[in-house]
């Protein structure tokens, strides 16, 4: 009700003994939805009126000083800067009143929620906009926006019980008012017995409120839900509600974001233990490869060459087995290969209960965050939030560069972007000395990692800059993925090679999860 008929009513003869024998001494904006107005008295001290029309939330205030800023601040409305106010005029039914100046210049406040709009008038015409987006304001008259409405039980009556009709000036909270109480229940008759009575004192509030009912902050000229602030003046009672309001929105929006980005880095951590989890899982209860190994080497002279599979009695679980055999090589091969895939099939297991404990702590970490966010209730606790949740610098993304800059343990790490700045990475910004990485045998990110002066590069980084090149490829969701290595100077373009495609004359393969340490 901040900015209805109602409140008007108490606010304007404010305004009018505040206003009387004044000077618009300035008027401008420092931004695109907020104007300034400053008044000066011979004998008071200057009063302001601060607009702000953010179409999300538009309200007056009256701050007690303002300090303009040298820059970006421009100068509005120079027909009436400088002019001594005769009148505050307020529009009957209308959320709108004018400050009226000495040479018939006036400044109407249109205060239609997302369509307020400052606007200056010559006699009845329309001749300046601060919103210039809305052009349809200049078509506005001022001896038009009187609106009687005939408030009588015959009227009531008439319209069918429908309050709309008469008090279009209520506004939400009313609105939500009635909804709440047992207003609906009651007969025609009743209604119009409350309604009179609602009128009678909202036209003629003896105090304004800031509340905070059903979980929303209200301006409201009756007694409802918890009663955050009171005032008898309009004017001090409007500024409260807006410094109130602003904060407790700030508050709320900063919650908001910081609460989307931690819960969506939970639903990851989630997601990623369910897939790891499940795939440990499957490694544990299906046979290992050496224990496939051990059956086939048990039984060679029972397995025909050149087989596909070959079904065997299974001495660990007393039952029968069928294993798939590679054709090209004979049994005592294909079990050697059993044996090598068991050596990488416990790493395999031993990143994946790692990064499962990993994980879990991270997990645990953030929902602490995520609680202490929600429980946060005021500006300093926010802010403080706010600055540790920021990203980490390495995980800023440099302007106008083909690549994804990262940093771990004083090393600088690159990631190009695409194929096209694959190949720029590799080719314009990777020294010799460099360590070149990308996922074996899929298409991926080259990565860089950047060699530093009489530096040997730590394992550690190694495997961080190994991991990068296996989440940013087509193998991310595998547990375990086998990554190449070599100096750039082992990495060659021959011409007429697709984008993204190189040579590597020298390379060595290091296996790592694809774990996105840097979130």
């Amino acid at each position: 009700m901040h900015s209805n008929y109602h409140f008007f009513l108490g606010l304007v003869p404010e305004l009018k003994q505040r206003l009387y024998n004044t000077n618009l001494a300035a008027c401008f904006s420092q931004s695109k939805d907020e104007l300034i107005l400053q008044f000066k008295h011979a004998e008071k001290s200057d009063f302001y009126i601060k607009a702000s029309l953010i179409p999300t939330f538009s309200c007056l205030s009256f701050p007690r000083d303002f300090a303009r800023t040298k820059k970006n601040s421009v100068n509005l409305f120079p027909q009436i800067v400088g002019e001594q106010i005769d009148d505050v005029v307020l529009y009957e039914n209308e959320r709108c009143f004018s400050i009226i100046f000495n040479n018939n210049y006036s400044l109407l406040f249109k205060m239609h929620g997302n369509r307020a709009n400052l606007i200056v008038f010559t006699d009845d015409l329309a001749v300046d906009l601060f919103k210039h987006n809305f052009p349809n304001d200049l078509e506005i008259k001022l001896s038009s926006l009187d609106r009687p409405i005939e408030q009588t039980e015959a009227a009531f009556i008439e319209h069918k019980g429908d309050y709309t009709k008469l008090y279009p000036t209520f506004g939400k909270l009313i609105k939500k008012y009635f909804e709440e109480s047992d207003y609906r229940k009651k007969n025609v008759r009743e209604q119009w017995e409350v309604l009179e009575i609602l009128s009678a004192d909202i036209n003629k509030p003896k105090k304004f409120y800031t509340i905070k009912w059903l979980g929303d902050i209200y301006f409201s000229l009756i007694e409802l839900g918890e009663i955050i602030a009171e005032n008898q003046s309009a004017i001090e009672a409007l500024t409260s509600f807006y410094y109130y309001y602003s904060k407790e929105q700030y508050v709320y929006k900063e919650k908001q974001l910081l609460l989307r980005q931690l819960e969506k880095k939970k639903s990851q951590f989630i997601n990623y233990l369910k897939k790891s989890s499940q795939k440990l899982d499957d490694i544990i209860n299906k046979p290992g490869y050496n224990q496939l190994a051990d059956i086939i080497m048990a039984n060679m002279h029972q397995i025909p060459a050149h087989s596909k599979s070959v079904e065997l009695f299974n001495f660990y679980t007393d039952s029968m087995i069928t294993i798939l055999l590679k054709e090209q090589l004979s049994p005592q091969k294909n079990a050697e290969n059993l044996y090598r895939k068991s050596k990488n099939q416990q790493i395999e297991i031993n990143q994946l209960k790692k990064a499962i404990e990993h994980k879990d702590k991270e997990l645990l970490h953030i929902s602490k965050e995520i609680e202490e966010i929600k429980a946060a209730e005021d500006v300093k606790s926010i802010k403080k939030l706010s600055k540790k949740n920021k990203p980490a610098s390495y995980n800023q993304v440099e302007v106008r560069v083909p690549y994804k800059r990262f940093e771990t343990n004083g090393f600088v790490i690159l990631v190009g972007k695409g194929a096209r700045e694959n190949d720029e990475l590799t080719l314009k910004y990777a020294k010799k000395e460099d360590l070149w990485l990308h996922a074996k045998d899929v298409t991926g990110s080259h990565v860089v990692l950047k060699h530093q002066s009489n530096k040997n590069f730590p394992m550690e980084v190694i495997e961080k800059a190994a991991q990068l090149a296996a989440y940013y490829s087509k193998r991310k969701t595998d547990s375990l993925v086998p990554v190449i290595t070599t100096q750039k100077k082992y990495v060659r373009k021959p011409k007429g090679l697709p984008p993204g495609k190189v040579h590597i004359d020298k390379e060595e393969t290091i296996l790592v999860s694809p774990d996105a340490w840097w979130t």
